[in-house]
């Protein structure tokens, strides 16, 4: 992909990340890839972790290229103003059960822009954080293709593959009596 293609031809990939330590900048680092390849960029972050971006980085850090935008759902969880990283058991809780919705309204508001102006390609894929599993429904739902995204290691992503075998094993979860 180059830079002679017109915006209605190029992809646009929606990239969201679970807000929680350790996703955010290796989706952002791909995201950055993609669109280095040609693709439109749409950059979905929870309300709270764009609010932490911005303090952090600065009012103006995320303007820019036209073909990179950042857009925010919520994350279900509420509200706070506190620059503190959330309980990631309760995001990816949260996300997984209100994400959905607000998801897809973003999608069908894209596409529907794409459809009425030249400025924003309608959404080809999605990219997405493995653990956020509402996207594969909002993916399904939209007739386009989805990447799952995981930000752990090789070494930590075969431990989770394995996990169900040493659960049928025995082996997991680990028995512990405390006297």
């Amino acid at each position: 992909m180059g830079y002679g293609i017109s915006q209605d031809e190029k992809p646009h990939a929606i990239c969201f990340p679970i807000p929680a330590q350790g996703h955010i900048t290796p989706m952002l680092n791909l995201a950055k890839l993609l669109h280095h390849r040609g693709f439109h960029i749409t950059f979905v972050n929870t309300e709270y972790n764009h609010r932490r971006l911005l303090r952090s980085r600065g009012p103006n850090s995320l303007d820019g290229l036209s073909d990179f935008q950042f857009k925010t759902i919520p994350d279900g969880l509420p509200y706070s103003e506190a620059n503190s990283t959330q309980d990631s058991s309760a995001i990816c809780e949260s996300i997984n059960k209100t994400c959905l919705s607000p998801f897809c309204d973003l999608i069908s508001q894209i596409n529907l822009n794409a459809s009425t102006s030249n400025a924003t390609p309608q959404v080809s894929c999605v990219v997405s954080d493995a653990i956020a599993l509402f996207s594969v429904s909002a993916a399904k739902q939209f007739k386009i293709p989805i990447a799952l995204f995981f930000t752990a290691s090789a070494c930590s992503y075969f431990g989770y593959l394995q996990y169900p075998n040493l659960m049928k094993q025995g082996l997991v979860p680990l028995r512990v009596t405390v006297s």
